[in-house]
């Protein structure tokens, strides 16, 4: 298996990597992982999918983990944001609260298709304006 070329920190093809590589593992079903931990991964791919972009543009980001306020800023520069990539603001949640026990119900099989669904979508969009 070829592991993929590196690049500097600034360059958003490392972070499409890295988008890429959480996308890989939220698919990766092992029969001891939760689903919220395979959802948090969703989350990550889809944010660091959302932070190529900004980096593409010229565009500081806050080190956070809101979707909704990130893909705010790529459309206050002038970025269209697709319907199904606006979805992505469904996953904030998956970054914070499903991390910890108790603090939410467990995530379904629906939803968790659902996570990687729209992961994948914010990835292939990032990946056409790269």
């Amino acid at each position: 298996m070829k592991r993929p070329e590196r690049f500097p920190p600034d360059d958003p093809r490392e972070w499409m990597n890295r988008a890429r590589s959480n996308l890989a593992l939220a698919k990766n079903r092992v029969a001891e992982a939760y689903l919220e931990d395979l959802c948090f991964e969703a989350q990550q791919a889809a944010e660091k999918a959302i932070k190529a972009m900004m980096i593409r543009r010229n565009i500081e980001f806050p080190y956070v983990h809101d979707l909704a306020r990130l893909l705010s800023l790529l459309e206050e520069a002038g970025e269209t944001i697709p319907d199904e990539v606006r979805k992505a603001e469904e996953l904030t949640p998956y970054a914070l609260i499903t991390r910890y026990p108790g603090l939410a119900r467990p995530v379904t099989e629906s939803e968790y298709r659902d996570t990687v669904e729209i992961a994948e979508a914010v990835i292939l969009w990032a990946r056409k304006h790269l």
